[in-house]
């Protein structure tokens, strides 16, 4: 009766354990969530003090492709970068969800393949199965960080179906961070092989301890087949404001994703106001901040999960997201049991498991992907829940 691509959606595994984490709420435990990227910090006060002073009676459709003010400063943002986007190269889109789930429906037709590192941020998956495509997976290693492996691994992976090479750098849900020559290694691989690059750059501004790194939107030799995907959810503190960007050279292929644009109509118009102010008046001392904020999340965690035995992980490097490996053969079953029967002072915590974000589910079978994106004392809990969960699952 109903589609068998909608038929093949999976369940996020970031949200998988909603119905156990909803019972532990209602039997009063305190659930610390560190299964979800959602920031803490606040929106900054100039989204909101924009809307405010909005001058318009009535709310109106707005261009399809975007308020012109919102793509001059996006335009201004990368200039700021030494990246230079015309206003005719930039479109806004409903999130960076809605960028990406555009790109591949311009991109793809059924059956055709995409290659991506895995592991890889699991919503892609929706996208893929609504329309069909193949996933391909480059394979990387929990001991290396997830680096990507050699040029010849990739390219043997290439078919006659291969339409282009999909990543997100910084990593989710790795934390890792690719540097400029594994960049340009794929950079390589796509001109030679004429293949598109899509790049999620969301995380842009949450790289650490001075990781050599560029955007490949520097990559002037190939921007063509480069498209980024962008978003003010994590930069900002802004997840429920549903505004994303799509970035690209090529005519023809922003042709098509602007009738794509003007088949939904518009994004909401209040929601671009509120994002315009945020490109405005952010600057360098604002993105350094927040920076500064995630990696002394960052350092507590790493070094605080490093001290419980059987417990590893790399020090993530962007993002704020890292996998950890578990002394335990399924990180599913922990993370339902740490909700359904366990707390410590009242509180437990809600995990994503990680098998959710590889092809090859084994391979996080005993591992899941932390966020933390949330205040020191409430990691710090977070972190002693887990230690004495994984001593008691284990001898019970």
């Amino acid at each position: 009766m109903f589609s068998k691509n909608i038929q093949n959606l999976k369940t996020s595994p970031v949200r998988e354990l909603i119905p156990y984490s909803k019972k532990a709420k209602d039997a009063g435990v305190d659930i610390i969530h560190l299964n979800i990227g959602q920031p803490d910090l606040e929106t900054p006060k100039e989204f909101f003090e924009a809307i405010e002073n909005f001058g318009e009676r009535t709310i109106a459709y707005s261009d399809s492709s975007g308020r012109k003010e919102l793509i001059d400063s996006i335009k201004k943002y990368y200039n700021n970068l030494g990246i230079n986007y015309e206003n005719d190269e930039i479109l806004i889109t409903a999130g960076g969800s809605e960028a990406l789930l555009f790109t591949l429906m311009t991109l793809f037709n059924a059956g055709e393949e995409v290659l991506i590192p895995e592991p890889y941020y699991a919503n892609y998956n929706s996208f893929f199965a609504m329309l069909g495509i193949k996933v391909v997976g480059i394979p990387t290693k929990f001991e290396e960080n997830f680096k990507l492996p050699e040029k010849s691994v990739i390219e043997n992976l290439i078919t006659e179906k291969t339409k282009a090479i999909m990543f997100s750098n910084p990593g989710n849900p790795t934390g890792s961070v690719y540097s400029k020559d594994e960049l340009l290694m794929l950079n390589e691989i796509s001109k030679d092989r004429n293949l598109f690059l899509i790049s999620d750059e969301v995380y842009r501004e949450f790289i650490y301890d001075g990781k050599d790194t560029v955007s490949c939107g520097t990559f002037v030799d190939n921007l063509d087949r480069i498209i980024l995907i962008d978003s003010i959810s994590k930069r900002f503190s802004t997840c429920g404001a549903r505004v994303g960007t799509i970035l690209n050279k090529n005519k023809e292929f922003m042709s098509y994703i602007l009738k794509l644009c003007q088949s939904r109509l518009s994004i909401s118009t209040l929601d671009m106001v509120g994002a315009e102010a945020l490109y405005r008046c952010m600057g360098k001392d604002y993105y350094e901040a927040v920076n500064k904020k995630y990696m002394e999340r960052r350092d507590f965690l790493y070094e605080g999960l490093n001290k419980i035995d059987g417990v590893v992980l790399n020090k993530p490097e962007g993002a704020f997201y890292c996998i950890v490996e578990l002394p335990v053969k399924d990180a599913t079953d922990f993370s339902k049991w740490l909700l359904g029967e366990f707390s410590y002072d009242n509180s437990t915590v809600m995990l994503a498991p990680a098998k959710g974000f590889y092809q090859n589910e084994e391979l996080g079978l005993n591992k899941i992907r932390i966020s933390y994106a949330l205040e020191l004392d409430r990691l710090e809990k977070a972190i002693k829940i887990i230690d004495l969960g994984l001593k008691k699952y284990n001898n019970k």
